[in-house]
């Protein structure tokens, strides 16, 4: 059998394990040709435009929501 603990750990013990564990919200920026908000270093994949120039043609029936 393996070791059992001892002593039970205390809530705050607990939580500040777990500070780490939050979801953090994503960074997004704004699409320098279309305004939509991507992630940086991506092709917007509404227009697709990367760094000023176009890198995927988007057809106009084909925009992702």
């Amino acid at each position: 059998m393996p070791p059992q603990p001892k002593r039970k750990h205390s809530k705050g013990r607990r939580d500040r394990r777990r500070a780490h564990d939050a979801l953090e919200t994503a960074n997004l920026v704004a699409c320098a040709n279309c305004g939509t908000m991507v992630l940086p270093h991506t092709v917007c994949p509404s227009c697709g435009h990367y760094k000023g120039r176009e890198v995927i043609e988007i057809k106009k029936g084909d925009k992702k929501k």
